[in-house]
């Protein structure tokens, strides 16, 4: 009776959650930055093309 008293005593503390540690925020890359620019020029250049198409209905 002594062990599983201890057992379940003990068997609970394995699920508390470890400490929260901050992300720490990582310096943008030459290709993260050339990526956004081609992913930015193509989304004005998709909402012209749908401008074009609801005006001309």
């Amino acid at each position: 009776m002594k062990r599983i008293l201890s057992f379940a005593l003990l068997a609970p503390s394995s699920a508390f959650a470890a400490a929260f540690e901050r992300p720490i925020p990582q310096p943008q890359t030459e290709t993260a930055e050339f990526w956004f620019l081609v992913g930015s020029i193509a989304l004005i250049i998709s909402l012209g093309f749908v401008q074009y198409l609801v005006s001309r209905r």
